[in-house]
């Protein structure tokens, strides 16, 4: 194989590939299966929103893909290493549902964090604090502590720590499910600007119907345990989308196979 193919391959290899994945837990009762036979191919640049009931696998699948959970049976890459090679060699940045900053450190040092754990120089660190806090638009912002932001701002200020090592692969746990409506949208807004930008591959879990929508090229439906895939829905919205997309036809149609595929998994039978 010429290098020049090689290259093209190594461009067109997926960034996260599961294969018959399967999980149980083990618990008290008995074990739990909280994955069954997922099969999913994440692209490099594709924004994937994973979106199905509490106890779905949503959140257990991008930990499998972090490396903090293990597959009972089935498989998974990322960018063609194993999830433990993938965080050895820094593949990911991890976004949680809650921000997770220490209060005793500035948002500055906060993001540094990881940098000073893996070793960067001071000059470096500063380079890229400047640059991340830049994209969130928190310029400014470096020496409050995170009792002085607002909650909206102290996620920003997270996913700024997880932008910092420049991973191209950004995995995201609800991050905006505590916030209010208004705050919500505007990060969403923010969030895609932030996409554009910076072209990652992002993996991002919700309850939100049109939070799923307006974000994504690629929506994957999941069903009550044991998790399921029911529906993978590819995108054709354009990807400079304004928030008043969301009453457009279009965007509408998609919104309504997202719901069918919730109620084909019976996500309701747990309401």
């Amino acid at each position: 194989m010429a290098a020049d193919d090689e290259v093209n391959v190594a461009l067109q290899a997926p960034v996260i590939e599961a294969k018959n994945l399967d999980l149980t837990f083990d618990a008290n009762d008995g074990p739990i299966q909280a994955l069954s036979n997922v099969n999913l191919t994440i692209n490099k640049g594709e924004f994937v929103s994973f979106i199905g009931p509490s106890g779905c696998g949503k959140t257990t699948f991008l930990r499998v893909v972090a490396a903090l959970e293990q597959p009972t049976s089935g498989s998974v890459t990322v960018n063609g290493m194993t999830p433990d090679e993938a965080r050895r060699n820094r593949a990911y940045g991890y976004v949680f549902q809650a921000a997770g900053l220490y209060p005793w450190r500035t948002i500055e040092k906060n993001i540094k964090l990881p940098l000073e754990i893996m070793g960067f120089d001071r000059a470096e660190q500063n380079r890229r604090v400047k640059n991340v806090l830049q994209l969130v638009d928190l310029e400014g912002f470096g020496n409050k502590f995170p009792w002085q932001l607002s909650g909206g701002m102290q996620q920003r200020a997270s996913i700024a720590r997880a932008l910092a090592f420049d991973a191209d692969l950004l995995l995201m746990d609800e991050p905006f499910g505590a916030l209010d409506e208004i705050v919500r949208d505007h990060l969403n807004e923010q969030l895609l600007a932030l996409w554009a930008r910076t072209e990652k591959t992002i993996g991002f879990v919700t309850h939100s119907i049109p939070e799923a929508v307006y974000l994504s090229t690629k929506i994957v439906v999941m069903s009550p345990r044991p998790g399921r895939i029911t529906d993978i829905i590819e995108s054709d919205l354009p990807r400079d989308r304004p928030l008043d997309i969301r009453d457009s036809p279009e965007f509408l149609a998609i919104a309504h196979r997202v719901r069918d595929g919730l109620r084909a998994g019976h996500a309701y039978d747990d309401a």
